[in-house]
């Protein structure tokens, strides 16, 4: 048997792009290694704070993103993700400039939920920050622009520890926070039949929202199961 070299790193197919955070990531997080039945490649976007990302609208960042992912491409990831839904504002930017597959938000699922679903239902949307997820946002993850959004609380223990960057997390109140705030997004929307997580933190919350609302519930962590399968297919012999 002869083989071809050409990467630094062989097996790990997913390039990860990482905000700067040092707040707490329990398992089912996408930035804890734990999370993935594959290993991944990571890579942090130095002063890519949340804040700047969620609440800023990433101004400025774009070229470190287009810089890192390059790094991941060249140390072996076949296809690129990132660690916020919010970053579905560089979707065209990076599959322009990178030359691989490239999935940057949860979001871009919302659409092939849609079709998944009876013709008076919809995928509705939960985020971390519903005031600054923008109409911007949705075109680029191809949503459509009255999709039913729902928002775990601006001032709330989950988003505040997320966003502020805080090193504490008290688990139990930010699952019961992701529930609650899936339990309004289903009442205020009643049209809502699946719940799609924006944000990557929530993963560890979405059995709990599932069980909670009876509804269908997908999150980056089986968006880039998915993804990972396309680039890695699984050999049957």
């Amino acid at each position: 048997m002869r083989v071809s070299g050409g990467k630094a790193i062989y097996g790990a197919s997913v390039g990860v792009l990482m905000l700067e955070a040092r707040f707490p990531r329990i398992p089912g997080d996408m930035g804890n290694g734990l999370t993935w039945p594959f290993p991944v490649l990571y890579k942090i976007v130095r002063n890519a704070t949340p804040d700047l990302i969620v609440r800023q609208g990433a101004k400025g960042m774009l070229e470190h993103f287009i810089e890192a992912a390059k790094e991941l491409i060249e140390d072996g990831a076949d296809g690129i993700t990132t660690n916020c839904g919010f970053l579905a504002l560089f979707q065209d930017e990076l599959t322009a400039n990178l030359g691989v597959p490239v999935a940057t938000s949860s979001l871009m699922q919302v659409a092939m939920v849609d079709s998944l679903l009876p013709a008076d239902k919809r995928a509705g949307i939960l985020t971390i920050s519903s005031a600054t997820l923008s109409a911007k946002h949705l075109e680029k993850a191809g949503c459509r622009s009255d999709t039913p959004i729902g928002g775990t609380p601006a001032g709330g223990v989950f988003t505040s520890v997320v966003l502020n960057n805080e090193l504490e997390l008290d688990v139990d109140q930010a699952r019961k926070e992701n529930v609650e705030a899936a339990l309004l997004l289903q009442k205020t929307h009643p049209e809502t039949g699946a719940i799609v997580l924006e944000c990557t933190n929530m993963v560890p919350y979405a059995k709990d929202i599932q069980m909670a609302t009876g509804l269908p519930v997908f999150s980056i962590y089986n968006f880039i199961n998915w993804f990972q399968a396309g680039l890695n297919p699984r050999a049957f012999k």
